[in-house]
């Protein structure tokens, strides 16, 4: 049996792959492990299942220094991110076999344009989901108060972008007071989500000390923002109580923080304005609620003045019309008092005569009742009197002016006194 080697074997397949057909061919896929060593970009291309997310097909790939600086200067500049692990491309491809390091595919082009679809897409799904969830709304329609001045900044310490939103804030014209507090997050980079999460939470549990949160990013290149396109950390904006402005980025710089946050501005620089051109505008309406009242008052009190000078002038007339009215019911008054009390004392008078013979009446009846119980009361004391007894033989004997009712209290010697009917006798007891 003949053999041969396996050089030569890889001969065989280099010469099946190196044809026209396996030349400048675009494929779509996923990059993993991407690392750029000596100026060349190696990484692995995988094709995942959609459904089940396992790799369905995998092989090197390479792009050579010659043409990586330009092609990933171009890819930056269209998707605003750097070739990276997870993104999904467009390559046009070569496939080269080498006889010791196998098979490989050399990149000659990509195509932003697919990228920055997937991107949208991916952002489209993570805002279907929201909007599924009931959440996407949510900060985005708070109520923002009428004077916002306690803000809790996310951002990282130090960073230029902090830096000028302070001074912005600090040293508005208008000489606004703010009060501020710096929660420390990354704002770049794979922790970043995660960070501005935590410094979400520790704002959470004293929302009654802020009037809003302001995430804005501390300098950092554009394709530092694709970390930003994460569901967990625009989940947890959605749902922020306090009304969030997010500035982490340019005009052309867009995440799906931008989508749910309640208001979206391009830098922290202009965070700083809107929240001082709010500040105003509530100043203004108070300065305009101020001048409203000044002039209703105003009007008020003239108005009330000459409603005085007014009565001022008609109070005499007033007085003397009250005057004369209050005469004519008097006037009335009396002749109506006149004809009553004539009619009453009239009537009161025939009262009184009746009244009055009826008493005399009454007090000679009673004179003659009395006259004869008087009478009857004289026969009776007569009747009981002492002298009528004495008269009818009795007498009387007293000793000392004392009646003596018992012969032993007579003493020989003692002088007594007896009256009779027509007289008094004196004797000695012997």
């Amino acid at each position: 049996m003949d053999a041969i080697t396996l050089r030569q074997f890889n001969e065989r397949i280099a010469r099946l792959v190196n044809t026209p057909a396996m030349h400048n061919v675009w494929v779509t896929a996923e990059l993993l492990d991407v690392a750029v060593r000596g100026g060349h970009c190696y990484m692995e291309l995988i094709d995942k299942d959609p459904s089940t997310g396992q790799t369905m097909a995998k092989i090197r790939g390479i792009i050579w220094a010659s043409s990586y600086h330009a092609l990933s200067r171009r890819f930056l500049e269209a998707t605003g991110q750097q070739l990276s692990t997870g993104l999904k491309v467009m390559l046009c491809v070569n496939a080269n076999f080498h006889s010791v390091f196998g098979l490989s595919l050399v990149i000659s082009d990509i195509n932003p344009e697919y990228t920055i679809g997937d991107v949208i897409r991916r952002r489209r799904m993570m805002i279907e989901r929201l909007q599924k969830e009931g959440i996407f709304d949510l900060n985005r329609t708070l109520p923002w108060p009428d004077v916002a001045q306690r803000i809790a900044i996310i951002s990282a310490p130090g960073a230029a972008g902090y830096g000028d939103f302070i001074h912005q804030l600090y040293t508005n014209p208008r000489r606004l007071r703010f009060s501020t507090r710096l929660f420390k997050a990354t704002m770049q980079g794979d922790k970043a989500p995660a960070d501005i999460i935590d410094a979400l939470t520790r704002i959470s549990v004293q929302t009654d000390d802020w009037d809003a949160v302001v995430i804005i990013r501390g300098g950092g290149s554009t394709s530092d923002l694709a970390t930003l396109d994460n569901y967990e950390l625009a989940s947890h904006i959605a749902q922020f109580p306090l009304p969030v402005i997010v500035g982490i980025g340019h005009e052309r710089d867009i995440t799906i923080l931008d989508y749910v946050a309640n208001m979206r501005v391009k830098t922290p620089t202009a965070a700083a304005e809107w929240l001082i051109t709010h500040n105003n505008e509530a100043l203004q309406n108070l300065r305009m609620l101020g001048g409203v009242l000044l002039q209703a008052v105003t009007d008020r009190i003239q108005g009330s003045q000459r409603q005085m000078s007014f009565i001022e002038g008609r109070i005499p007339a007033i007085a003397c019309s009250a005057i004369e009215r209050s005469r004519a019911r008097l006037r009335q008054t009396a002749i109506s008092v006149k004809g009553i009390t004539s009619s009453a004392l009239r009537s009161n008078m025939d009262k009184l005569s009746n009244l009055a013979q009826a008493i005399v009446r009454n007090n000679a009846v009673n004179i003659e009742k009395k006259k004869a119980s008087l009478d009857s009361l004289e026969s009776l004391l007569e009747a009981l009197s002492p002298l009528s007894t004495l008269k009818r033989g009795y007498s009387i004997t007293r000793i000392d002016g004392k009646s003596i009712k018992d012969v032993s209290s007579i003493r020989n010697g003692d002088t007594i006194t007896t009256t009779l009917a027509n007289g008094t006798l004196t004797s000695i007891v012997n």
